[in-house]
């Protein structure tokens, strides 16, 4: 188990699981904030994570937000990276015609912590073959 430095600022609430099967934290505001029809606007948290070296944090839209009320991330999945240690804002999109009102509390995102494994880059003439080689969209079928 890795651990995860919180650090709560005004109005911030620590993330928590909403079950014990939930592979996610649930992100919640920190503040009140619109989201308006149509646009994008970002909603504090209040909290700065100290991630362990070797893992990031990524930040996904609530399934419910989306199918209930068309709101996502507006960057469809954030990353946290372990030397950041501002805090994290949540960019909500709202793809409706009706506005999207956020009161200090509410759910807005979900947290999963996954290795970000280092990587070590060779630049190479060629690649190895596959069967599906160059393939692009719907190559392989519906």
């Amino acid at each position: 188990m890795t651990a995860l430095r919180v650090k709560l600022g005004p109005g911030a609430k620590m993330p928590t699981r909403a079950t014990d099967g939930s592979a996610c934290l649930d992100i919640c505001a920190s503040a009140p904030a619109t989201v308006h029809a149509g646009e994008t606007a970002p909603v504090s948290t209040g909290l700065h994570v100290q991630i362990e070296p070797g893992w990031c944090m990524l930040l996904f839209s609530r399934s419910g937000h989306g199918i209930r009320h068309g709101i996502r991330l507006a960057n469809s999945v954030g990353v946290i990276d372990s030397d950041y240690r501002g805090e994290i804002i949540v960019g909500l999109r709202n793809d409706t015609w009706t506005r999207f009102d956020v009161a200090p509390g509410d759910r807005i995102a979900q947290a999963l912590l996954v290795p970000a494994h280092e990587v070590e880059l060779i630049e190479v003439a060629e690649l190895s073959e596959t069967v599906r080689g160059a393939g692009v969209l719907g190559s392989t079928g519906v």
